[in-house]
């Protein structure tokens, strides 16, 4: 999909530079996911954080047991919102 990730640079703290298939790319801060739910306590210490990687076009911590939608941070770090077309695919608006 043209919101996989295809590669990604930590930036320090809980900030990822995210690039897209599409070409787009955006810098996100995750500290409010990571601040939420006990899901993400074992990637609070940022240097944990920071040992992410890309698998299936999302960014994915500890052997895939932590992600985030792919979708969701396409919209953080663009500012386009996905939506689903009456032809059933995805577009960037």
């Amino acid at each position: 999909m043209f919101f996989d990730i295809i590669d990604a640079r930590y930036e320090g703290g809980y900030r990822i530079r995210l690039f897209f298939r599409d070409g787009k790319s955006g810098l996100v801060d995750l500290g409010e996911y990571i601040g939420e739910g006990k899901i993400y306590s074992d990637i609070r210490d940022p240097l944990e954080f920071a040992k992410f990687f890309i698998e299936f076009g999302s960014i994915t911590w500890k052997n895939g047991e932590i992600d985030i939608a792919p979708e969701a941070l396409y919209e953080k770090a663009t500012g386009e919102k996905i939506v689903l077309t009456p032809e059933k695919t995805y577009k960037a608006v």
